[in-house]
């Protein structure tokens, strides 16, 4: 075969190696459902946008204007032990804790509040552009979630930000990110109106794995026009246990993630 026929088919065939290679499907995310190991009593009027669990209970913000408070909530009973209403023209959202601070976003109002986290009083607030959806922590930094498909890195002391995730699925971006939670150094994430929870890796922003929670709250336990979406993630690092509820749902649920 003459050289440049040569040169001509090892061309071809490398061009159809690379492209054979650049067509072949990426991996699969894997997607779990779940096990449920117990359920909790849950204030059905509660519009939940944020979930923490610390020291025994679980801490709670609620939305809607003229609605939204956070509280402290028994976790055995569902019962409020404290609590603090936000000013009417708030739309509660996310909140998380840092030190003897609670913090706390509203929705469309570009500014959040920080509280005593013993008494609830109301001891500053911060502002922050576009909307503020939820919030988690880890143990040097806090993630705030805007229902874009990038995660604020805040400096847990002033509240400024520092840097992005931008979270993707093979490539393609993620939104809707809503109630976040830091669970052995990974990001969980609901993602707004769907029964889906993303499992993020916070390095690189790639979602690594979905949680398919469908039918977690039974058809019998839902009011039509007043039971909401699924909202509201919660870890008891010392125990090692998971809890979910919704907006408006009248049960949280203790869960366990199994292999589908």
């Amino acid at each position: 075969m003459p050289g440049d026929l040569r040169a001509l088919a090892i061309g071809l065939a490398v061009a159809l190696v690379v492209r054979a290679a650049s067509a072949a499907p990426e991996p699969q995310i894997p997607v779990y459902t779940y096990k449920v190991v117990h359920v909790y009593p849950h204030d059905p009027n509660a519009f939940t946008e944020g979930l923490f669990y610390l020291k025994g209970y679980l801490y709670e913000s609620t939305g809607i204007e003229g609605f939204s408070d956070i509280r402290k909530v028994r976790l055995e009973t569902g019962e409020v032990v404290q609590s603090h209403d936000l000013d009417p023209k708030y739309f509660g959202e996310g909140i998380t804790y840092w030190g003897n601070r609670l913090i706390g976003l509203t929705w469309k109002s570009h500014v959040g509040f920080t509280y005593n986290l013993d008494s609830f009083a109301v001891e500053g607030r911060f502002k922050y552009p576009g909307e503020g959806w939820a919030l988690t922590r880890n143990d040097h930094e806090i993630i705030m979630s805007d229902g874009t498909p990038d995660l604020r890195v805040l400096d847990p002391k002033t509240l400024h930000e520092t840097r992005r995730i931008h979270v993707t699925e093979r490539g393609r971006a993620v939104d809707q990110l809503n109630e976040l939670e830091w669970v052995q150094g990974s990001l969980l994430a609901n993602i707004w109106q769907t029964d889906r929870i993303a499992r993020i890796d916070p390095d690189t922003g790639h979602v690594v794995a979905w949680i398919d929670l469908t039918g977690l709250l039974p058809q019998r336990d839902q009011i039509p026009g007043h039971t909401d979406v699924l909202n509201g993630i919660a870890y008891d690092g010392d125990k090692d246990r998971l809890f979910v509820t919704g907006k408006m749902w009248p049960k949280l649920f203790e869960i366990r993630i199994v292999k589908k």
